[in-house]
């Protein structure tokens, strides 16, 4: 297969299981944020509860596009994914998913609301620590890591759990002046379903915070999947290979015609840098795509310069349009940012590849969505118990109430949402978690919250990043020596 020796046939195959494995692990954390309220409200009976959950989060993935997969993958450079001796690259797969693995089985076991989110991108960013400190790599520094990448989405997910905090409790303090029927605010009824109109309600945002959940952390998975295959086989999957190189070639051309339109007279030093290396990748790219070439006759190395040359073009060509020293009119900027990011991409997106420029690096093939669509949604379906007692029981002193699971679902399911579509990866778990503690908090005020819980739930936040950085330096570095 892929003309791969069967040694390196069964590492790829390790791999892509490994992968899997991840995402279905990630089920069991995520389960507990969409089902436990409609477990607790006696909404749903547990097994339809996680059924359902399981086949939103299928469609909810589907469905998405690959925008925050793209995220993940632009994490790390291309000349670290690209490594002519592949067992360095079997060596980058192994740790990061063995991390990854490891971390979310161990905070699933303690019932403990971790982040898979910080969980994969902490042993992405290990990976790239630990390719500097090899000594062949010693004059890199910290280069190995996209760090304008990596402050992007650090963002998103500190700041996504206090947007859901905040949002929580200003929902419930609305809902509490504007309801008059107060059977929303009460604690359910043991072993009785509640009423049909907050039943639907609470199904409702179920179901949203499912599918948004499947658009948003599906990909997350999509993206290591696509880290392993350009790793192992990046004659295959370097570039989208089912792009039409001539649309490609005509939005290089207008990326080529704006750019000499740009005065350099009032931009500052980067952001001449970022002009400079606009035209340069732009040259680049223009030498390899002559006349009448299709991507059948694209070599390995040809692929390599064109994924390099491409995601410069996005990069800067990004940083100009944004920067607010641009001589180019509204029109022209518009142009430019479709020639390179594409068209704005469907709330629904059954495409799994961008278009423009973007298109010939944001991919992924079908089978993988399929693959890790259906890793998500059967993990949904197992292993949620843990969680949902600590989410349901253990944030608050109280019972979860119709109004406390309605209201955190359906900021989760905005939140979340809105990330997905600024292609942010986000925590499901740390979003729904605190905004199931701003709807306690809302309640009672901050004495409703159980300190012991929120307490381990914060150290988890804290603690997945460094902890996953570094066993994913570890786990690199040995297993590169290991490999030679």
């Amino acid at each position: 297969m892929f003309g791969l020796d069967p040694t390196l046939f069964f590492l790829l195959f390790f791999c892509l299981f490994a992968a899997c494995a991840f995402e279905f692990v990630n089920g069991f954390h995520d389960t507990a944020n969409a089902v436990a309220t409609v477990i607790y409200t006696h909404s749903l009976k547990p097994t339809q509860a996680v059924v359902w959950s399981g086949t939103m989060n299928f469609l909810g993935l589907l469905t998405g596009g690959v925008g925050v997969t793209m995220s993940i993958i632009g994490l790390l450079p291309t000349e670290l994914l690209i490594d002519s001796n592949v067992y360095h690259s079997m060596a980058m797969a192994l740790a990061l998913l063995l991390t990854a693995i490891i971390w979310n089985l161990g905070t699933w076991y303690f019932g403990i609301p971790a982040s898979s989110s910080h969980t994969l991108i902490g042993s992405i960013i290990g990976i790239g620590v630990g390719h500097s400190l090899l000594p062949e790599n010693s004059n890199m520094g910290t280069s190995s890591i996209n760090w304008d990448k990596v402050i992007e989405i650090s963002q998103a997910l500190l700041l996504s759990p206090l947007f859901g905090f905040a949002l929580a409790i200003v929902l419930m303090y609305i809902l509490k002046k504007s309801i008059k029927n107060k059977e929303i605010f009460k604690e359910p009824k043991k072993n009785s379903p509640p009423p049909l109109w907050i039943r639907s309600i609470l199904i409702t945002t179920c179901t949203l915070v499912s599918f948004f959940h499947g658009r948003n952390d599906g990909q997350k998975g999509i993206g290591l999947v696509m880290v392993i295959l350009i790793a192992f086989l990046p004659g295959y999957f370097a570039v989208n290979t089912s792009l039409d190189l001539v649309k490609v070639k005509e939005s290089l051309t207008t990326v080529q015609s704006i750019s000499t339109k740009i005065d350099t007279v009032p931009l500052s030093e980067k952001e001449k840098e970022s002009l400079k290396k606009l035209k340069h990748a732009s040259d680049d790219l223009s030498v390899i795509l002559v006349p009448g070439l299709n991507t059948d006759q694209l070599t390995t190395t040809q692929k390599f310069d064109i994924r390099k040359a491409a995601l410069a073009i996005n990069k800067n060509s990004k940083k100009l349009i944004e920067s607010e020293s641009i001589t180019l009119s509204d029109d022209d900027k518009k142009v430019l940012k479709k020639a390179t990011q594409g068209d704005k991409a469907p709330f629904i997106s059954f495409g799994a590849s961008a278009t423009g420029m973007a298109g010939v690096t944001d991919f992924a093939p079908a089978w993988v969505m399929w693959m890790v669509a259906l890793s998500l949604g059967l993990g949904t379906m197992i292993g949620w118990k843990r969680i949902v007692i600590t989410i349901g029981e253990k944030i608050g002193k109280d019972h979860l109430t119709y109004a406390q699971g309605a209201s955190a679902e359906l900021i989760a399911s905005i939140t979340i949402g809105l990330a997905t579509a600024y292609k942010w990866p986000v925590s499901t778990t740390h979003v729904l978690s605190s905004g199931i503690a701003g709807t306690m908090v809302a309640s009672r005020g901050i004495k409703n919250l159980q300190g012991g819980t929120v307490k381990t739930i914060v150290m988890a936040w804290i603690l997945t990043l460094p902890v996953t950085i570094i066993l994913s330096t570890t786990l690199f570095v040995l297993l590169r020596w290991i490999v030679g």
